[in-house]
């Protein structure tokens, strides 16, 4: 395996990522205090546009909701919601081209409720990227395994709502380091 990155972004703990989605806009706040270097990746990917366009690829009634796969870029909303393999590759199997470290252990916060925001990986512990999932409901057997970085402060609703298939439209970050 390749190092695992580590990003140059350094959160001060007051970013808000606001996701404007094809369903309506999910205000969070940033847990970039606990999760520093997941918090410093989604800042930088958010930035370089990386998951505007993508599409929400796994939904799993109450348990999550799940986006920020590359794949599904060239994908529409149909072929995604379908489960087909896209033109780069089957969805929910893409990546930023960077593996980070897990954070779980470390984080004192690392709680799945209803609305938290955490980052998918695969089997291995530090191989999450880009993927990242809204939690529907209370999963507290995640706690020990994946990195949780954010908690939802408004649009919660909207989390509630979204579909494979659902387009993010954009991710921007509010309040964070010059």
């Amino acid at each position: 395996m390749s190092d695992l990155y580590t990003p140059s972004y350094v959160p001060t703990g007051e970013e808000i990522a606001v996701v404007d989605t094809s369903k309506g806009v999910i205000r969070v706040q940033l847990a970039g205090k606990d999760a520093p270097i997941h918090v410093g990746n989604f800042v930088e990917l958010a930035n370089q546009g990386f998951y505007d366009g993508l599409k929400f690829h796994r939904y799993v009634p109450d348990f999550v909701i799940q986006g920020g796969c590359p794949y599904t870029r060239d994908m529409s909303p149909e072929e995604v919601a379908s489960g087909r393999r896209g033109p780069s590759g089957q969805p929910g199997t893409g990546g930023p081209g960077h593996q980070i470290k897990g954070e779980w252990a470390t984080n004192p916060h690392n709680e799945h409720n209803d609305g938290t925001l955490a980052m998918a990986r695969s089997q291995a512990p530090d191989s999450a990227g880009s993927q990242f999932y809204f939690c529907l409901g209370p999963q507290p057997f995640l706690d020990s395994n994946y990195t949780v970085f954010g908690d939802t402060i408004e649009g919660l609703d909207v989390i509630h709502n979204l579909r494979a298939g659902d387009v993010i439209n954009s991710i921007t970050i509010e309040n964070q380091a010059s």
